[in-house]
C-alpha cells in the first residue's frame, strides 16, 4: 500500500506529495487536501476518490490550469471525473484529467462570453459511442446543475469522445479523424444512391453502426471470411451497390493507411442495397 507525504497543499482539492519512492505526485481528490498541512501523510487506501498524476508531462499542464479554475468548478470536474471511472468501471489513464479539466473550463469560459460552438459530428457521436454517450450526459447535468450553468447538447457530445479516449486510450485527434471518416463515407452513399437519411432513423444508425465495425476490423487488422459465392452474386445482381462498396473501401483504406479485406465490401454491399430498395418503394 502506497503511502504519500504532503509537500504543498495547492488547494481544498488538489496536494502536491512525494511517494514512496520521493517522486513528486500530483493528488486531486475532492477535499483531499482540507485541514492537511506539509509533512502530514496520506494512505492511499484511505482515500475513496483518489486520482493521482504521475507523469511529468501531465503534471506541468494541470498545474497551468488550475489559477483558472474556482473551488467549485474544479469540484464539479473531479466529481465527474469520478462518474466517468465509476461508471465505466475502467482505471483511467492520466491524460483524461488534464483533457478532460481543460476542455470543461474552456466550454465554460466560452458559456460565459457568449461564444456557442457547433458540434458537428453530434449526431455520429450518439450513434457510435451510446455507452458514451450516456456518461457524459450525466456529466453535464451535473455539471449544469452544480455550477447553475447551462451547457448545451453539443457539449455532450465532445465529452462523449473524451470519455470514448479516456477508457479506450485512444487519442482524440484519432477520433476526429474517425469521425470525420465516417461523415465523408456516409455523404457519398448518400450523393451516389441519391438517398437522404434520416440522422435519428434506423437505416442512418444501421449503417453509421456497420461502418463503426468495419473500421475497427481494419484498425485491428482483423480478417473476415469472404462468402465467395455471395459476392459473385452481389457482383451480378447489384452493381451498383457493389462498386459503390468498393469506391468506400478505397476512401476507408487511403484515410487509414491499412488494408481492407474483400468480405467488407460484400456486407457493405447488402447494407446499400437495402438502402436502395427502401428508397425505390
Amino acid at each position: 500500500m502506497e503511502t504519500y507525504l504532503v509537500f504543498k497543499v495547492l488547494n481544498n482539492n488538489v496536494i502536491i506529495a512525494l511517494n514512496d519512492e520521493k517522486e513528486e505526485v500530483i493528488l486531486i481528490g475532492k477535499g483531499i487536501g482540507f485541514n492537511k498541512k506539509k509533512n502530514d501523510l496520506i494512505k492511499e487506501d484511505t482515500v475513496e476518490k483518489l486520482f493521482v498524476l504521475r507523469n511529468k508531462l501531465e503534471q506541468e499542464n494541470y498545474l497551468k490550469l488550475l489559477p483558472n479554475l474556482s473551488e467549485s468548478t474544479l469540484g464539479a470536474i473531479i466529481t465527474a471525473t469520478e462518474m466517468i471511472k465509476r461508471k465505466s468501471n475502467v482505471l483511467l489513464k492520466e491524460k483524461v484529467h488534464v483533457a478532460l479539466t481543460d476542455h470543461i473550463l474552456f466550454a465554460i469560459t466560452r458559456l460565459n462570453r457568449g461564444m456557442g460552438i457547433k458540434n458537428p459530428f453530434l449526431t455520429e457521436t450518439k450513434v457510435l459511442y451510446p455507452f458514451e454517450y450516456e456518461i457524459a450526459a450525466e456529466v453535464v447535468d451535473h455539471i449544469n446543475h452544480s455550477l447553475d450553468i447551462y451547457l448545451p447538447e453539443s457539449e455532450i457530445g465532445f465529452i462523449a469522445l473524451h470519455v470514448h479516449s479516456a477508457i479506450t486510450d485512444t487519442s482524440l485527434s484519432e477520433l476526429n479523424t474517425y469521425s470525420n471518416l465516417l461523415s465523408q463515407l456516409v455523404n457519398t452513399i448518400e450523393e451516389q444512391l441519391d438517398v437522404k437519411m434520416d440522422r435519428e432513423g434506423i437505416d442512418y444508425f444501421r449503417i453509421v453502426r456497420h461502418i463503426r465495425y468495419t473500421i475497427e476490423r481494419v484498425l485491428k487488422g482483423e480478417k473476415s471470411e469472404e462468402p465467395m459465392k455471395l459476392a459473385a452474386l452481389l457482383k451480378n445482381e447489384y452493381p451498383v451497390c457493389y462498386n459503390l462498396s468498393w469506391k468506400l473501401i478505397k476512401i476507408i483504406q487511403q484515410t487509414l493507411k491499412k488494408p481492407v479485406y474483400d468480405a467488407e465490401a460484400v456486407y457493405l454491399t447488402m447494407h446499400l442495397q437495402r438502402l436502395l430498395l427502401k428508397k425505390d418503394s
